[in-house]
């Protein structure tokens, strides 16, 4: 669900990361500035558990590949809580995780629309501006624009 975009912003690089939800062809993004970490990767995952369960959903399936922030014991810790607490009656849907084996990218039914995605918004000539990308990658998929993420100042 995250796919990292590298950029050069000034004499150093940053990273801009782009958190996706797919639901039924509709596609949602949200973007982090920095590297994707498990705080991050929870904050994303409340906000469409709320997003979901606003328009009637009642579960959030994963296809998740072996990302430190898809499998670190704080995410498992967040995504376990979340559910007791919905099956208990809070707002929100429950999550399912699918985890993909090690080093099995073809299993993911996400990562063709990523390398399409990736070669329609870039220039092989110059580096863009994370603004320009975000741009063009909210273009090139027709989605909403959403407030990025916020990375904590302590994993910062």
């Amino acid at each position: 669900m995250t796919s990292p975009f590298t950029l050069m912003k000034g004499d150093y690089c940053t990273g801009l990361t782009r958190y996706r939800i797919i639901r039924w062809l509709r596609v949602q993004d949200r973007f982090v500035t920095g590297r994707p970490v498990s705080a991050v990767t929870i904050e994303f995952l409340a906000w469409c558990s709320a997003q979901l369960a606003a328009q009637g959903f009642t579960a959030l399936l994963l296809i998740w590949d072996n990302a430190s922030w898809h499998r670190s014991q704080a995410v498992r810790h967040w995504i376990r809580q979340h559910n007791q607490q919905v099956k208990r009656g809070a707002t929100g849907v429950r999550i399912v995780v699918c985890p993909l084996p090690s080093k099995s990218p073809w299993l993911n039914p996400i990562e063709p629309k990523w390398v399409h995605g990736k070669r329609a918004v870039s220039e092989p000539d110059r580096l863009l501006s994370a603004d320009e990308l975000e741009a063009r990658v909210y273009a090139y998929y027709n989605c909403e624009q959403n407030a990025h993420l916020i990375m904590p100042k302590k994993v910062a």
